[in-house]
């Protein structure tokens, strides 16, 4: 088995490598091996020189480059095209999320239990205590995602979702921004994916520690959530699913 650790890079010299190294580091189911797929999103800073110091040392760790900024939905996109592994999970650069969650998130994929899972951040769990509008616009915006998808999630906006392979090829996400969340989200449910959840560690940053989101990006994300639920066009759904709508 092979894991596919996707990581949208913009501006991100400062934890880079550390993340890096902490993501190849991580502790991994038995016969399971890892590939990391960096997506440097135009960064601006010292990001693409970090990566490239660091790929003769790596042989698992392969550098993707936009030459412009287009955002973390379209540095998902690339990453998901490039990713090769039977389970591929996003991972932010930006050290909120610890790697060694890694085999909590694998664990219902791995038994058979689930196509998706979200790591969230509001079940029991280590986390920093801070910024508390943001905590609220979170639960707002999941509890909004939950009535459109008929999922039953506490962390919609959660940076650790890990796949099937099977569910990634369905996507097709349009988003550019944060807003690849719900939209994520909405195609999950709506091809008909076992989504689970488990706690997770959670570090989060501040606007002077380089915290990127913001306001409008709630606004976003609303339009996002009524859009892919009820308007774009519904994904594949998964092959038991098809089967069982058809007769087959």
């Amino acid at each position: 088995m092979l894991l596919s650790v996707v990581i949208p890079v913009y501006n991100e010299e400062q934890t880079l490598e550390r993340c890096i190294r902490r993501v190849l580091s991580a502790p991994l189911p038995d016969g399971m091996s890892i590939e990391v797929l960096v997506v440097d999103d135009g960064s601006r800073d010292r990001s693409a020189s970090v990566i490239a110091a660091m790929l003769p040392q790596f042989s698992a760790l392969k550098l993707i480059t936009h030459e412009k900024n287009r955002g973390k939905g379209a540095a998902l996109r690339t990453g998901f095209l490039a990713a090769a592994g039977t389970f591929v999970l996003v991972q932010d650069a930006d050290l909120e999320y610890d790697p060694a969650d890694y085999r909590s998130l694998l664990g219902p994929l791995l038994d058979g239990r689930a196509d998706v899972v979200f790591g969230s951040r509001f079940r029991e769990g280590t986390h920093r205590v801070h910024l508390y509008f943001h905590y609220l616009g979170n639960r707002l915006l999941t509890f909004v995602s939950n009535i459109c998808s008929g999922l039953n999630l506490t962390d919609m906006e959660t940076g650790y979702k890990v796949m099937r392979r099977e569910v990634v090829a369905r996507l097709d996400l349009r988003s550019r921004r944060f807003d690849v969340e719900p939209e994520l989200t909405a195609k999950v449910a709506r091809m008909g994916a076992r989504v689970y959840e488990v706690a997770i560690s959670y570090s989060g940053r501040d606007f002077e520690e380089g915290k990127k989101i913001g306001w409008r990006d709630g606004f976003s994300a609303l339009w996002a959530i009524l859009r892919f639920n009820f308007i774009s066009r519904a994904p594949e759904p998964l092959p038991r699913f098809r089967q069982a709508q058809t007769g087959a």
